[in-house]
Formats: structure tokens, sequence, C-alpha cells
């Protein structure tokens, strides 16, 4: 099991509601893909929504997408580009996927490090380049950490189990927590997270705030969204597949057609590309900015804490 003893220093604060929402018995109306729910109904459902897909979420995430979803995150962590000494917080990162990929970027940072060190000193023993390669092995992260939060228990054992699988355990904790109320202290990470997971959180103006609270001075957010095609065309041709096909692939491969059908009237209704930075930037970030990929099928957008 992966250890999460090390970071006791950085869980501060009980998980609970929101510090805005706590005394609402419903709160307001808001959307449910098309339905209009209360906040305490719209927070249920969608936790019910990932407790049903989560052991199916990665092959029906290749399966909706033609496997394009691996590019759009390796796009995202060349974007971030972390050193060897980055401190990362990813959110509804349950299944690890970025992760995995920032453990993968940062290893391969420190080997090109490592040989170009090397190559600098050319009388160096076979021993001594032995060695080297030896201890930069048991420490191939540096300084780098990933703490995973998830409100979703299903989503974060689903990704644990993946973690251990696949040999992920130096550098990697799991945390269950809330978007909204993040457990942790002010100004602690140095890179923010959250890909296909803003647009389902109850309060997205809430989870930007502490997003930006958790970091450090001069830290980085980054989110990956499904976002709005501005080609007509396109956009029609999106709508026949989004409508038409992926509830079906959901209803094949895991069984669940509602909760498909939500995931595509999810993206409908999330903000476009400027209205969501608009709420990046007045949750404090600065040179706030989005590249979109695919033609606006999905976004990475960028802002920093200063």
């Amino acid at each position: 099991a992966v250890r999460l003893c090390r970071w006791r220093p950085l869980l501060s604060r009980p998980l609970g509601a929101p510090r805005a929402l706590r005394g609402l018995a419903a709160g307001p109306e808001m959307h449910f893909g098309f339905q209009t729910v209360t906040e305490a109904e719209r927070r249920e459902k969608i936790n019910q929504v990932f407790e049903s897909v989560a052991k199916k979420y990665d092959v029906m995430n290749d399966s909706m997408t033609l496997g394009i979803h691996r590019l759009w995150k390796d796009v995202l962590i060349h974007k971030m580009n972390p050193s060897p000494d980055t401190l990362l917080l990813d959110v509804a990162g349950g299944t690890g996927d970025i992760a995995f990929r920032f453990i993968n970027y940062v290893r391969s940072v420190r080997e090109r490090q490592l040989q170009r060190r090397l190559k600098h000193h050319q009388n160096l023993s076979w021993q001594e380049i032995f060695e080297s390669y030896q201890e930069d092995k048991s420490n191939s992260l540096g300084d780098s950490q990933v703490v995973v939060c998830d409100i979703n228990r299903e989503m974060l054992k689903v990704g644990k189990q993946k973690a251990q699988h696949l040999g992920y355990s130096k550098g990697l904790s799991w945390v269950l927590g809330n978007a909204e109320e993040l457990p942790f202290d002010d100004d602690k990470f140095d890179v923010y997270t959250i890909a296909f997971g803003i647009r389902n959180v109850t309060r997205i103006d809430l989870a930007l705030q502490e997003a930006h609270r958790v970091l450090k001075p001069g830290g980085r957010f980054l989110c990956l969204e499904f976002s709005h095609v501005s080609n007509p065309f396109l956009s029609r041709l999106y709508d026949l597949y989004s409508f038409q096909v992926i509830p079906v692939l959901g209803e094949i491969i895991a069984g669940d057609w509602k909760s498909y059908q939500y995931l595509v009237e999810s993206i409908r209704q999330f903000p476009p590309q400027e209205e969501l930075k608009e709420m990046i930037e007045d949750a404090g970030f600065f040179k706030v900015d989005y590249e979109n990929l695919n033609f606006g099928i999905v976004a990475i957008h960028s802002g920093f804490k200063l």
C-alpha cells in the first residue's frame, strides 16, 4: 500500500462540506447534466456516477476518445514541464493518469541530467559510472512528489491498484479530499492540476479559490477539460457522436447508459473557454490563458499565483 504518513504535515484541515456550504441543507438549484437539482442532490448524484464508472473508467476513456485522451494528458505534462524538485497536487486524479505521467517525466529529466553530468567527466572509471547510475536509480525523482486527491473512494481504489500493478510507489501519495475544501495548508504546492474533473465539482468558484490557496507564490494552475468546439460543422458532428454513440458505448462496455449520458450532458453545460478563463482570473490567478486541442474539444487552461 502507498504510505500517506509523510504527508501528515500537509494535512491540516478536516474533510467535510466546504466553508461556504456548511449549514445549507440543500442549497440553490443547479445543473446535473440537463436536469435541475439542488446542490446536495448534485453532489450525491455525481458521487454515484463515479462509483458506478470507476472500474471501467480507463476502458471507457479509450473507447470514447479513441485513445486520444492519452495524448491530451501528455500535452498537459509537457506544458507543465516539471523539474525534479516539483511538488504536484493532482485533484480529481483518482485513477492516477496524471500522477504516473508526472513521475515518468521527472524520471526522464533526471536521467538526461545524469547523462549530461557523466559526459562532462570522461575520466570516470566504469565503477564510478555504475555507482552514479545506481544512486540515481534509487532516487529517480529527486525531491519531486505527487499527491493525488479525489473525493471518490472507488476512483482512488482503482488508482492505487493501478499504481501497484505498474510499480509506482515512491513519491506518490493518495488523499481522500474535496476539491472545494482541500485538506492541505496554504502555500504548499508548486503545481496544481485537475484533468477532466473540474466540470464535476459542485462549485467551480470554490474549487478555483482552493487551488489558489494551496499553491505557493509563483505556483501554477493547470486545468485540462472538455470544452466548446467553435467550428459549427465540427460541433454538429461532435454532438452527434456524443449523444448518439457515447451512451451506447457506456451501456455496452460498462453496463451504464445513464452515467455516460450525464457525462456528455455535463460537457455541454460547462462554461466555454473565455468564461472559464474569467473565473480563473476571479479566483486570483494571473497570466491566465488557454490552449485549444482538437479544435476545442478539450482545452488546457493555465494560470499563476503571484
